[in-house]
């Protein structure tokens, strides 16, 4: 892969299912650390496109109902596996879809209630979008 040149613009998202929990799965790329599904933004394609596509490339799970929680830069972090500036795009979905199929991206996956997530060993950039998410929707089952 060449060397970076600018930031990457990726997305990223809380999936939620129909019993109020979030997706998240395990990932070697965030040194073993749990994770929300997303990607890059590919050239041409809009930011919800590539959550939509990220999300069932990663997945298989389809989603809807988007809305925007925050944006969060990652900056030549030791979390990731390679040394790479991002800019995160972070959303809350919610999924009808039943049926996960992973690829490569994660290892197993978990469905957990944000709160039951905090207390998982989860990558610093998903525990402050789980943080913002709880602040923006207190109480609330998205």
């Amino acid at each position: 892969m060449a060397e970076q040149v600018y930031p990457e613009p990726t997305v990223g998202a809380l999936v939620f299912n129909k019993e109020g929990k979030i997706f998240l799965m395990h990932s070697h790329k965030w040194k073993d650390k749990w994770v929300i599904p997303g990607g890059h933004v590919e050239l041409g394609e809009s930011i919800e496109s590539a959550l939509k596509r990220e999300i069932r490339e990663e997945t298989g799970l389809d989603v809807f109902d988007i809305v925007f929680i925050c944006m969060q830069e990652f900056i030549f972090d030791d979390a990731f596996w390679k040394k790479r500036h991002f800019i995160f795009l972070d959303y809350a979905c919610k999924t009808k879809s039943k049926e996960v199929v992973l690829n490569s991206e994660g290892q197993e996956f978990v469905w957990v209630t944000p709160k039951g997530a905090l207390s998982l060993p989860i990558e610093p950039y998903t525990k402050h979008l789980i943080e913002e998410f709880v602040k923006k929707f207190p109480g609330k089952v998205f």
